[in-house]
């Protein structure tokens, strides 16, 4: 295969960016790089304060942990909705408007929810469990509380408008939802081996996220009606259940979003076909379900919760993530293994992005048995877990597109011998101070901790700065092949 041959392999023209296309994929990417290097920031400082190296007010640690929270889950929402954008396209015809209008709807929101906090004096977490927002003792007032709600109205506006589009474009190219699915195949019958995954998994993240924005959008105006008006009372276990089903898709669905980025370059770097398969299309379509019913697994600690939804919650909890996680696992082991891959940055991250998944979704099932749940629910356990398969699962999968679309016009790449195992070591150091400090029952948001924890806290800091220095020698090459003239590169970058 010669270098011509070779490049269009990797990227082919029908992915290639007209200018307008390539201005607002660039405003994602760049915009997504800048808030995850900022949230990490922030996320340093929380960690430093608790290790008795930073000084800071406990009020300030709790606005700095909302805004963390709060940007960490928005921005891997917007990052990985670039990653169905940019593959999904090829399949069917995206509106380029309605993309443009997710990003500035997500940017009008982060403003109010930056506002809220750090003007308001908001410090009510990212989850905004009623009846906290509506009740801060003089520590914000009921405006900051609003504001951050209707920030994040405005963002989930905008990914459900995106959502629509998707659904819209799937619809009229394969009829209905449930052929881009690939349901007719479930049973019997002549599988299209041409039919894109990409399709399948945009189409389940498509209807589960839409449904979990619309029970946000449901909780946040009840909310902001209450803030308003006290004397419309709410049913707290129904606010609840409403936002952990809004926040426990919004996280799954980026996972799921991002997972695209494996099935479409994955073969490409290892030079084999990655074709569908009968097992791929029983497990998007068992996810579809179990992902909408499994978010009880949050509410363990809720001793008023229906008893069967908290069993559903267990149950489900272990096979819920199961069926898309092993088919894609196995799949892409398989793919790689005695393939001759090759290995670049790309091909690393998304290796790295499939460790991180398989690693991190352990401690989240452990997390899951109630038995378990009652103990290490309210420990850094929980953060463990979701800090391991965010840093070094679905971030990595948006770094390997990030990094492919830059392909030769990275400025430099002696220093990815150097950032990617830093990136590796610093995670690990990270997660796995959390895991160890929830082992031993340190609690979870608390901005002041105990000597006897003090020493899981340095270390988490120590991994944080590895993986911050390692973060952002990858945004800057990216950020500057981004930048570079599109007609120097190949064609993933150019044209328009």
């Amino acid at each position: 295969m010669n270098a011509s041959q070779s490049a269009g392999a990797l990227h082919p023209a029908n992915e290639a960016l007209t200018r307008n296309e390539r201005i607002v994929f660039n405003l994602y990417t760049i915009s997504a790089l800048l808030v995850f290097v900022l949230m990490m920031l922030l996320g340093l400082t929380m960690r430093m304060a608790q290790s008795n190296w930073a000084g800071v007010l406990p009020n300030v640690f709790y606005q700095i942990m909302t805004a963390h929270g709060a940007g960490m889950v928005g921005t891997i929402g917007l990052a990985t909705s670039a990653v169905m954008w940019f593959f999904l396209r090829k399949y069917v015809k995206l509106s380029l408007s309605i993309f443009l209008a997710n990003y500035v709807l997500f940017m009008l929101g982060a403003v109010a929810l930056l506002a809220a906090v750090f003007i308001g004096g908001y410090a009510g977490a990212w989850t905004f469990l009623y009846p906290l927002p509506q009740h801060p003792m003089g520590l914000w007032s009921g405006n900051a509380a609003a504001l951050f709600m209707l920030g994040y109205l405005l963002i989930g506006v905008g990914f459900l408008l995106f959502y629509l589009d998707v659904m819209r474009a799937i619809i009229r190219m394969y009829s209905n939802l449930g052929r881009a699915l690939g349901l007719q195949w479930l049973f019997s019958g002549d599988i299209d081996k041409s039919h894109p995954k990409t399709v399948v998994a945009s189409t389940m993240v498509a209807i589960t996220n839409s449904i979990g924005i619309l029970a946000g959008a449901i909780v946040l105006v009840m909310c902001l009606i209450n803030i308003y008006f006290p004397s419309v009372a709410l049913n707290a276990l129904l606010v609840k259940n409403l936002t952990y089903l809004f926040g426990h898709m919004f996280i799954n669905a980026s996972i799921y979003m991002g997972v695209i980025a494996v099935y479409e370059l994955l073969p490409r770097y290892s030079g084999r076909p990655y074709p569908i398969s009968r097992p791929f299309l029983w497990s998007w379509a068992a996810s579809l379900v179990m992902v909408l019913i499994v978010y009880p697994h949050h509410l363990m600690m809720d001793y008023v919760m229906p008893h069967w939804m908290l069993v559903m919650g267990q149950i489900i909890s272990y096979c819920a993530g199961l069926p898309v996680f092993t088919v894609t696992v196995f799949g892409a082991l398989a793919n790689i293994y005695r393939s001759g891959m090759r290995w670049n940055m790309p091909s690393r991250l998304l290796v790295l992005s499939m460790f991180g998944w398989a690693a991190g979704i352990v401690p989240a099932i452990i997390d899951g048995t109630i038995s378990v749940n009652k103990l290490m629910h309210n420990t850094q356990w929980v953060p463990g877990h979701f800090h391991f398969y965010l840093l070094l699962g679905v971030l990595p999968m948006v770094l390997a597109l990030m990094f492919h679309v830059i392909g030769q016009n990275a400025p430099s790449r002696s220093s990815d011998k150097l950032s990617f195992p830093l990136y590796i070591l610093g995670g690990l150091i990270f997660v796995f101070s959390f895991l160890a400090a929830g082992h031993i029952s340190t609690p979870r948001r608390y901005a002041v901790h105990l000597p006897q924890w003090l020493l899981y806290d340095q270390f988490g800091s120590i991994g944080a700065i590895l993986l911050i220095v390692a973060m952002l020698v990858f945004a800057l090459h990216i950020v500057v092949g981004l930048l570079r003239s599109p007609g120097n590169g190949d064609s993933a970058h150019a044209t328009g």
